[in-house]
């Protein structure tokens, strides 16, 4: 490698994202005087769940100054645990059902601040109802020498309207490995992945365009051996990963609609192939 690709190559894969973080709604001390108590005991406002984007916004700025840490920060951190009864309440009842209140708690063992840094909204073909949505988070935890050090994730984030309120249906939550994609596969780049699996396994391309990159989302654009055109779009991680989020096809009038392809089904012998270590809060 010259200089400039040693340096882009340390930029993609091993340092901090440097995008601002979304969950900046101001919840102070009043708000949080209001619903202080047990869980099962408080009544949120609607507001706070007017739109899909609202409601997770909402939650995470919540989240964001919440400390649940038993070393580093030199004192006490943030609002301390007072935001976990009130962001449970963003889940509606049959999450709350599948992830009892300690539960949730344990998700947040060792995590002293939450910023979201990225959300982007997803097609559900298969759940018309239900409202779908890509996010990645940056925290700060202790680390093993005592100090402490930032920790990445990311996942998908489904909503249900129900009684004029948008509400938390599932959260599936994976973490990012520094180390994984630099140096393992092909599965962590969306160019090699469309290759191999639509290419490769599934024998769907027959020309594939210029990738067209708009900050942290890639789209790829590919002509298919069975005439139509494609689009699969890619979000780009902090740690340089590539996971892919919705797949198109373009219909007659060159619309991109969504579609939904399993590459797992072209070949028998990769069913099941699995390319995440997940996080015990997805519950299904």
């Amino acid at each position: 490698m010259d200089d400039s690709e040693v340096l882009n190559f340390n930029e993609q894969y091993f340092r901090p994202s440097k995008l601002v973080a979304i969950n900046i709604k101001d919840f102070d001390y009043k708000f949080f005087d209001k619903y202080f108590g047990n869980y099962n005991d408080i009544k949120l406002p609607n507001y706070l769940f007017n739109s899909e984007e609202n409601t997770i916004i909402n939650y995470f700025s919540l989240l964001r100054e919440a400390s649940s840490i038993t070393t580093g920060g030199c004192g006490s951190i943030g609002n301390s645990k007072a935001p976990y009864p009130i962001s449970y309440n963003f889940f509606n009842d049959d999450f709350k059902k599948r992830v009892d209140y300690n539960n949730y708690l344990s998700v947040f063992n060792e995590v002293g601040h939450i910023n979201l840094i990225k959300l982007h909204r997803l097609y559900n073909t298969n759940s018309p109802d239900i409202y779908r949505y890509f996010f990645e988070i940056e925290t700060i935890e202790p680390s093993v020498k005592g100090n402490t050090s930032f920790a990445y994730y990311y996942g998908f984030i489904y909503l249900i309207y129900e009684n004029g309120n948008y509400k938390i249906s599932d959260i599936d939550l994976r973490g990012e490995d520094f180390l994984c994609a630099p140096y393992h596969g092909w599965m962590h780049n969306a160019e090699f992945y469309v290759d191999i699996t639509y290419g490769d396994w599934c024998h769907l391309i027959k020309e594939r365009h210029p990738t067209e990159k708009d900050g942290y989302i890639k789209n790829i654009y590919v002509t298919g051996t069975d005439g139509n055109d494609y689009k699969f779009q890619f979000i780009q991680l902090t740690n340089g990963t590539d996971v892919q989020v919705n797949q198109f096809i373009k219909n007659k009038t060159g619309v991109f609609i969504p579609t939904v392809i399993d590459v797992n089904k072209c070949i028998p012998r990769f069913r099941g192939l699995s390319r995440h270590r997940h996080c015990p809060f997805k519950s299904k």
